[in-house]
């Protein structure tokens, strides 16, 4: 069986084997860990495919290739050890047998190497390194044999930042007048915004909507909650399971193009925006968001959060998104336009709720109350849909949030 370099996110096109755990020769379990992989998006354990023998390692440690390119080769047991013919086509101009010489030659010529033994830096490691001018002696690994990882400079950096003051910036942090050089991330979320931004026709529609029966909710069961969990009840998850009852009403908005034809999914793979400060955003995907009842989806969105913000997402976390949701409420924004994740239809922004005064049309006439009141906004694909069916989706979205009995949705 054929090792592939495995696609570790919907818009990543290549990764790099910082570590083997592995070599020629070696018995492998399914399932068990066989090499390391990092990404501008996620750091992550692969495990062997199947159960054999290693008898091929083409792609050296350190070694970038792009998403689907032939890394090894397991034999079942028993079978003579050879490479396959599809992974000799794939494979880079040096054998198996002489990968891992490869690999150690180049750790030793390399200057970006741990003074103290450890195994080689990756090149997004080196690339970090060297664009704040870091020395990796002083930089503790926390990889196989002590080896540095991404998350182990990021860290470094955070220890070494000072306060920002008028003339003293934090380290690690450009100057006014200085080069701010862009992260991974960064720059990988740059070229699949301005993609989106010239090849999709975007429209954006937003509706004012009555936290009121939430906050309810929220009042009722939240110190519950706080106690149970260790976490606060926001109100996402409330938008999320709303959002999932509506989508189910109006299919095309979870929905992907597929050449001149769209699918529409039967699920709801809910991807989830989350900020990374400096180094840029990720989407996490919430698998099969409208099987989960409100507990479960708060809980399941608050440890993907979690797992993107200490760089512990799994390959399987960042892919086969069908929606996206971006909050960024708790900067108190007014509404946000957010760009469509392609080839996803919409994406849904949620800003702040604010207490405000709104008119009510009750039985007695009109009265004003002051109410807890937020602006959904959604950016859709106007080659998929319509305003018209978008501006529906909506007023469902609405009516579902302002109508529903959230303290029972609470179990």
């Amino acid at each position: 069986m054929n090792v592939v370099m495995p696609q570790l996110g919907e818009t990543v096109k290549e990764g790099t084997v910082t570590v083997w755990h592995k070599k020629v020769g070696d018995q492998v379990k399914e399932g068990e860990r066989l090499f390391e992989v990092t990404t501008e998006k996620v750091d992550t354990e692969i495990p062997a495919p199947a159960s054999g023998v290693l008898s091929a390692l083409l792609v050296a440690e350190g070694q970038t290739v792009q998403v689907g390119t032939t890394l090894a080769v397991i034999e079942e047991p028993g079978k003579a050890v050879g490479v396959q013919p599809s992974a000799q086509r794939n494979a880079p101009e040096f054998s198996s047998s002489g990968s891992q010489a490869v690999a150690r030659d180049s750790q030793r010529d390399s200057p970006a190497s741990d003074r103290h033994g450890a195994e080689r830096l990756s090149p997004v490691v080196r690339k970090l390194i060297a664009e704040h001018n870091l020395d990796p002696a002083e930089i503790r690994g926390s990889g196989a044999g002590g080896r540095i990882t991404r998350d182990d400079v990021l860290a470094h950096l955070e220890r070494r930042k000072a306060p920002a003051g008028p003339s003293q910036p934090g380290r690690g942090v450009a100057s006014p007048g200085e080069r701010a050089p862009l992260s991974r991330i960064r720059k990988r979320t740059a070229e699949q915004m301005a993609l989106s931004w010239r090849t999709i026709p975007h429209v954006f529609q937003a509706m004012e909507v009555d936290f009121s029966a939430v906050e309810q909710a929220r009042a009722a069961r939240g110190e519950a909650w706080n106690a149970k969990e260790g976490w606060s009840l926001t109100y996402l998850p409330f938008v999320a399971h709303a959002l999932c009852t509506a989508l189910a009403e109006f299919p095309v908005l979870n929905a992907a193009f597929e050449g001149d034809s769209l699918l529409l999914h039967s699920t709801v793979n809910l991807g989830i925006a989350v900020d990374l400060g400096r180094e840029g955003l990720i989407v996490p995907v919430v698998k099969e968001a409208n099987r989960k009842s409100l507990p479960e989806l708060a809980r399941a969105i608050r440890s993907l959060v979690e797992k993107a913000r200490s760089r512990q997402l799994a390959p399987d976390d960042v892919t086969e998104g069908t929606y996206t949701v971006s909050s960024s409420g708790n900067f108190g924004t007014f509404f946000t336009a957010p760009i469509i994740n392609p080839p996803q239809v919409a994406i849904l922004s949620i800003d702040g709720v604010t207490r405000k005064p709104i008119a009510l049309q009750e039985a007695g006439g009109e009265s004003v109350a002051i109410r807890p009141v937020a602006i959904l906004g959604q950016s859709f694909d106007h080659r998929a849909l319509d305003g018209a069916y978008s501006a529906a989706f909506l007023r469902r979205l609405k009516a579902i949030l302002e109508g529903r009995e959230w303290l029972s949705a609470l179990g």
